[in-house]
């Protein structure tokens, strides 16, 4: 990952796991436990924003496939933290947040909870695959 897109001052954490619906869990207790190891104490944003990208990661992108990966990495970024999800990316799906929640949906409200919840976020990719980031206030 690039200085500009984790522009950080301290790497808290980073993990890779594998491109799995079960990874989902993984991550959040992942994220859950570097920010309580950092002092963090309010969590459940994360916790809940975390689980949305890797969801998306193993669903929409090529890590979904057999042998594919994950990485969550986050970083203290001052007043913020930003927590970034890197998958293998996609050629036919790129993240994309919807104007409104459908309340009766069973899915797509994932990007719309982390730009509702987030003080920022984005998405950038690369040769290598996709980075998708937020940041909360610490």
């Amino acid at each position: 990952m690039s200085a500009e897109v984790v522009p950080m001052l301290g790497l808290l954490g980073s993990v890779e796991l594998p491109g799995v619906a079960e990874s989902v869990g993984t991550a959040r207790r992942y994220v859950r436990g570097v920010l309580k190891n950092s002092g963090q104490r309010d969590m459940y944003d994360a916790e809940l924003l975390v689980s949305e990208l890797v969801s998306n990661a193993v669903r929409h992108s090529k890590s979904g496939c057999a042998g594919g990966l994950v990485t969550v990495v986050v970083a203290n970024c001052g007043e913020t933290i930003q927590i970034a999800v890197a998958d293998s990316g996609s050629a036919t799906c790129a993240p994309k947040v919807p104007i409104e929640s459908d309340e009766d949906a069973e899915g797509g409200r994932g990007l719309w909870l982390i730009r509702e919840l987030a003080l920022s976020w984005g998405w950038h990719e690369g040769t290598a695959g996709r980075i998708v980031w937020f940041r909360l206030a610490r």
